[in-house]
C-alpha cells in the first residue's frame, strides 16, 4: 500500500483519447500535453520505426509519399486496434513523450474506448497499453468521457445526450446518474466521410485523390445542410484514365450529396438511441437538447440537420476535438468522484 501511494505521488497519471485519426493525452493536473495523428511509419516487412521516431505528425507527413520500402500505418480502425504490435509502439512513444523524464515510474493510464467495443477488443487495448509502459490501465467509454469533458451534468438524475463524432466511430449516448442509459456505437464517422468524398470525386470526375486531400475538401467545403452561400474548391489529383495530374472545380453541394449516406446513418443512430430512452429522460432532453463533440461536430450545418430531424435543440461543444481527452483528464483529477464510471481495469 505504501509503495503504491509512493508511486502514485511521483507518477504522472495519463488520460488517453486513443482515436482512429488522432491520439490526445492529458496529464493529471496539467490538461492536454500531447495531440498527434494516430499514424506510424515503419520499414516494410518489419516493425522498425523509420528514423527511430516516425510516429504521429512525422509519420502523417509521409502518407501517400513513401517509397516501396516504407509503409505508413494507421494501426486503429473504427476505434479499435487493427495492428497490435504497431499500436503498442505508438502508445509507448506517446506515453514516454507525455510522461517526460519519469521513465523509472510507470504511469497509471485511463484510455477512452468506443461504447460498442467487445471484451476481446478491450483486452487488446489494456494489454497494448500495459506492454507500452503503463502500470495500471482502466478504460472509460468515449461518450461518457466526452460528456464529462464538455461539462454535462452526468452525476445528476437527469438526462444528458452526447453525440461524439470521431474519426472511426460515432458515439451516441443518453446519460443519467453516471451511467449510460441508452447508447449506439456506429462505425461510421470521419474516415467514412473522407472515403465517401474520395469515391464521389473518382466516380464523377475520374480523379483519384489521397486521404489527406479528401479530408481537406471535407473541412473546407463540406456541409450537412444547405449553405447561404455555396462554396467552390479546386481539387488536384491523378486522372484515372490518363494517369496524369489534373485539377477540377468541386462545389459544396456535391460534397454534401457525397456525405448524405453517412449522415443518414448517423441520424438513424441518434433517433434509435432516443427510442431506447425512458420517457422521463425525454422530458429532460426537450429542455437541454443534444450536445455535439468530436471532429465531426465541426462539419458545417450538422447541428441544424440533427435539430431538424429530431426536433430537439442541438449545440456544438466548445473545442469539440478535445472533449474526450479533457474528460479523461477530469476523471484523473476527480478520481473519487468518477471512479464508478470506469470499466474494470488491469494492474501490472
Amino acid at each position: 500500500m505504501f509503495l503504491d501511494s509512493l508511486l502514485t505521488m511521483f507518477s504522472k497519471d495519463l488520460g488517453i483519447d486513443l482515436g482512429t485519426a488522432n491520439t490526445l493525452v492529458c496529464a493529471r493536473g496539467e490538461g492536454i500535453v500531447l495531440s498527434e495523428p494516430s499514424v506510424v511509419a515503419v520499414h516494410r516487412g518489419t516493425n522498425r520505426l523509420v528514423n527511430g521516431d516516425a510516429v504521429g505528425e512525422k509519420a502523417r507527413q509521409m502518407l501517400g509519399k513513401t517509397p516501396a520500402s516504407i509503409q505508413v500505418i494507421r494501426p486503429l480502425k473504427n476505434g479499435v486496434i487493427a495492428d497490435f504490435d504497431i499500436t503498442e509502439q505508438m502508445l509507448g512513444y506517446f506515453i514516454r513523450k507525455a510522461h517526460g523524464r519519469m521513465h523509472f515510474i510507470r504511469p497509471r493510464v485511463i484510455i477512452a474506448v468506443p461504447s460498442g467495443i467487445t471484451t476481446v477488443e478491450q483486452r487488446a487495448v489494456r494489454e497494448s497499453a500495459q506492454r507500452a509502459g503503463a502500470r495500471e490501465v482502466r478504460l472509460i467509454k468515449e461518450p461518457m468521457a466526452a460528456a464529462i469533458g464538455v461539462g454535462l451534468p452526468v452525476s445528476e438524475p437527469r438526462g444528458s445526450m452526447i453525440v461524439d463524432i470521431g474519426g472511426g466511430t460515432s458515439e451516441v449516448a443518453v446519460i443519467s446518474l453516471k451511467g449510460i442509459v441508452a447508447s449506439t456505437s456506429l462505425r461510421v464517422a470521419g474516415d467514412e466521410m473522407n472515403e465517401a468524398v474520395t469515391k464521389y470525386i473518382k466516380d464523377v470526375y475520374n480523379l483519384q485523390i489521397g486521404e489527406q486531400t479528401a479530408e481537406r475538401v471535407k473541412i473546407e467545403i463540406g456541409s450537412a445542410y444547405a449553405l447561404e452561400e455555396e462554396l467552390v474548391r479546386e481539387v488536384r489529383g491523378s486522372d484515372t484514365v490518363a494517369h496524369l495530374p489534373r485539377t477540377v472545380q468541386v462545389k459544396s453541394e456535391e460534397i454534401r450529396e457525397a456525405l448524405k449516406p453517412c449522415l443518414n446513418q448517423m441520424i438513424r443512430a441518434i433517433i434509435g438511441t432516443l427510442e431506447q430512452t425512458p420517457p422521463e429522460l425525454h422530458a429532460d432532453l426537450v429542455e437541454c437538447g443534444i450536445t455535439l463533440a468530436g471532429g465531426g461536430a465541426l462539419l458545417r450545418g450538422i447541428d441544424r440537420l440533427i435539430a431538424r430531424e429530431t426536433g430537439l435543440p442541438v449545440r456544438r461543444a466548445d473545442d469539440p476535438l478535445t472533449a474526450v481527452a479533457r474528460g479523461t483528464g477530469l476523471v484523473l483529477d476527480q478520481l473519487e468522484t468518477f471512479w464508478n464510471v470506469l470499466e474494470n481495469g488491469h494492474t501490472g
